[in-house]
């Protein structure tokens, strides 16, 4: 079994000592989130184990054909390839290979006349059968429909940002490694495609590590966690829920020794003020003592959990009404129709595909665009706060705290205290010493949490949340989430985090393929139980059914009032009927499980299991539709 021994690392940032002589193991078949407040190093660390970076001492051991495959939250491709030939970009015997057809075959398809281009591509076709490279092209174009890139021939230059992230993941999954390093994974993905990845990696063969916020994510795949808090790393056996009451554990017994600590802190502190004088030995080593638990009792007095209570200015009732607004990019249609009315204290989640032109209506509310047909009404006591997915207005060249003074010298808490800039920095776990930090020292993440904190600062009485999860630490998003509960005013999220959303709406917006957008009265995991199982291209068809649900069903019963014949027999066997289904759902979904690495079967088979949950799902409708006139 092979495995990887990260050992006594530590590392500085400029003046601050991010670990301290971290040790640990990772071996095959361990799946490990790393945890940690943004800024804690976690990305650093990453690097150091892909052999990017050097720690200031220590070693990371592993043998020589040890393969370190490393997703970074912001990969860097080649702009002159495309996607395909990206794909392609290694040097194993089959992606070479198959870079060698790729540049035949596009050559022959410019020069089909050329004898050079004619013989490079039998010889590449030839290279690419004895290497048995075909899987892999089979697997790279599974993967990344998986992973919803369609035009694999696009060139790389013209991808967005979430789009090259995608192209990454897909690229580091296509072949085998040893340890796979994953820098949020799951951003700018949607829920078919988390799912997809979920299963990938619970029955991968090597080691995972990865920096994700999404919870259920992290609780459906990890058997371990690693949290890095305040230099020190510590370990965890099992999934994020465990970690969670593992480490409720272990602060609990934190507080009990500190309370100790302060006990013995008042005593020799009182000590102390007698004037007691180091003339011996025994007074010496009392005094140090003393020094040593005022270290400590100070240090956790500094520390301060990050919450967030800051004034909204005053919210009417009418916030936005939409009347059939639609809006195209490019000449394609994104959604159309679009009717509905936001009101103070409204909880919207909006999910759906990727391009299906969720954050275009953001960018409406906002006042940012026009939409193209319909109107839009604006409250006019709305006050906007747009949380983007860049972080914008941050000037790198300023000081954390005169680019905030900028905005304000001091707020107005929720209970109407004033507070100063600075105190709230150390609300938001920016400690003073950083304070005059320039913002281009920050840590991705670390500018997320101070963007964040700009725009509540404003005063608004609107929050639109474009993908907030994205590099917020777990310990930020919590808090944030517990601030929305508290919220005065309206919020409108753009996500795929189930987690999130369950916790901060209950209606959601879901754009649909037909360029609709169904309103959603309920939390995403319930609107995932109804439709998540079911083919995208047919989910706006099922809604679109589901709401005139209770209009049929009240003609038809006054027209019918008992099974035919036909009915009767069909209601006999129904529920055997659905029995079996499941069972065949439970069968396959084992079958998925025990795949490993083979793609091509995992495709197939997930294609069989969308077949049958649909089936399922027609035979509940239908169960559901004869159970109101069987008899007993």
């Amino acid at each position: 079994m092979k495995q990887i021994t990260v050992e006594n690392i530590s590392q500085t940032y400029g003046e601050r000592a991010l670990f301290k002589d971290l040790s640990f193991v990772m071996n095959e078949g361990e799946i490990s989130g790393l945890l940690g407040i943004n800024g804690t190093g976690k990305s650093t660390l990453m690097k150091m184990i892909a052999g990017m970076d050097t720690p200031d001492s220590g070693k990371i051991i592993h043998p020589r054909d040890y393969r370190i495959h490393y997703l970074q939250q912001q990969p860097v491709m080649d702009d002159s390839l495309t996607i395909i030939q990206q794909m392609f970009v290694g040097n194993s015997p089959e992606l070479r290979a198959l870079q060698n057809y790729q540049t035949a075959m596009d050559g022959l398809t410019v020069y089909p006349m050329e004898e050079k281009w004619q013989l490079a591509f039998e010889r590449a076709s030839e290279e690419v059968e004895s290497t048995n490279a075909w899987d892999t092209q089979t697997r790279a174009e599974m993967i990344l429909n998986k992973l919803g890139i369609e035009d694999i021939h696009q060139s790389i230059s013209e991808l967005s940002g979430g789009q090259l992230k995608r192209v990454g993941l897909a690229q580091v999954l296509l072949q085998p490694a040893d340890l796979l390093l994953l820098d949020e994974p799951t951003n700018h993905l949607d829920y078919p495609s988390i799912q997809w990845l979920a299963d990938t990696l619970k029955n991968y063969r090597g080691a995972v590590l990865m920096i994700t916020h999404d919870r259920y994510f992290l609780d459906q795949t990890t058997n371990h966690i690693f949290e890095l808090d305040k230099g020190q790393l510590y370990r965890y056996e099992g999934n994020y829920q465990i970690y969670l009451e593992n480490k409720a554990m272990r602060e609990e017994q934190k507080r009990s020794e500190m309370n100790k600590a302060n006990n013995l802190y008042r005593n020799e502190l009182a000590w102390m003020r007698k004037g007691a004088k180091a003339r011996t030995t025994k007074q010496k080593a009392r005094i140090d003592r003393f020094s040593d638990i005022e270290k400590v009792v100070k240090g956790a007095e500094e520390e301060s959990d990050l919450s967030i209570s800051l004034q909204t200015s005053r919210l009417g009732k009418d916030v936005f009404e939409l009347t059939e607004v639609g809006q195209t990019f490019d000449e394609t249609e994104l959604f159309r129709d679009f009717t509905t009315i936001v009101q103070n204290g409204d909880r919207i989640g909006i999910t759906g595909f990727n391009g299906s032109g969720k954050t275009t209506l953001l960018n409406m509310l906002a006042g940012r665009l026009t939409p193209e047909s319909g109107t839009l009404k604006v409250g006019q006591t709305v006050r906007v706060a747009y949380y983007t997915q860049h972080n914008e207005g941050l000037d790198d060249s300023k000081r954390i705290i005169s680019f905030l003074e900028e905005i304000a010298q001091s707020v107005v808490n929720a209970e109407g205290e004033q507070v100063s800039v600075s105190q709230l920095l150390e609300t938001f776990l920016f400690p003073p010493s950083e304070h005059g930090k320039l913002i281009k020292s920050l840590s991705g993440g670390e500018k997320r949490r101070l963007y964040l904190l700009k725009l509540l600062m404003t005063k608004p009485n609107v929050l639109l949340l474009d993908e907030p999860t994205n590099d917020l630490d777990t310990t930020t998003l919590t808090v944030l989430e517990n601030y929305l509960e508290t919220f005065s005013g309206t919020v409108v999220a753009v996500s795929h985090d189930r987690y999130f959303l369950n916790k901060v709406a209950d209606k959601l917006w879901v754009f649909n393929q037909d360029h609709t957008i169904s309103p959603y009265l309920g939390t995403y995991s319930e609107w995932l139980e109804e439709y998540g199982s079911v083919k995208p291209e047919n989910k706006q068809k099922i809604m679109a059914t589901a709401q005139k649900t209770t209009k049929i069903k009240q003609e038809v019963t006054q027209e019918k009032k008992s099974l035919t014949y036909k009915e009767q027999l069909e209601w006999d066997v129904i529920e055997d009927k659905m029995l079996a289904l499941d069972e065949e759902v439970s069968t396959l979904r084992e079958q998925l499980e025990a795949v490993g690495a083979d793609y091509t079967k995992a495709q197939q088979l997930s294609e069989q299991i969308d077949a049958k949950e649909a089936e399922s799902e027609k035979t509940m409708e239908r169960w559901e539709y004869l159970s109101q006139y069987a008899k007993g």
